[in-house]
């Protein structure tokens, strides 16, 4: 896949969530295959996800590096996945891939999702607090 054809999927990505209202990205084409993209969505309910992927298409997409950090209205952290390798003490089975989770920024294993499982993941957040807002 060149490079091209992924940065047309992530618009797609973003074009077709219903809960962002607003998108700023930018991607940067390295090479045939290699690309870096980095945005901030904004979301209806107010909140952003800020995320950046540095990516080879050549054979299949392999994300070099990768963070997609949740954000509140208020600025306040969610979640934040990512792949840096930091945190090996911590014995993690999908090391370097991990994520950090509220205030506490406790550290889980993660498998490394795309941008479409977190907007789904973010998706489900909001509904859930909404719900809880009409009770």
């Amino acid at each position: 896949m060149r490079i091209e054809e992924y940065f047309n999927a992530i618009r797609e990505t973003i074009d077709g969530s219903p809960i962002i209202q607003s998108a700023s990205v930018t991607y940067d084409k390295r090479s045939t295959h290699i690309g870096f993209v980095r945005g901030d969505l904004y979301l209806l309910n107010g909140s952003r996800l800020h995320f950046r992927e540095f990516v080879d298409t050549e054979t299949d997409i392999e994300r070099y590096t990768y963070a997609y950090q949740y954000q509140r209205e208020n600025e306040e952290f969610v979640f934040r996945y990512d792949n840096t390798d930091h945190h090996r003490s911590l014995n993690l089975p999908t090391h370097p891939h991990h994520k950090h989770e509220g205030i506490g920024d406790r550290i889980v294993a993660s498998s490394g999702p795309t941008l479409a499982l977190v907007l789904i993941e973010i998706e489900d957040l909001i509904d859930l607090s909404q719900d809880a807002s009409d009770t």
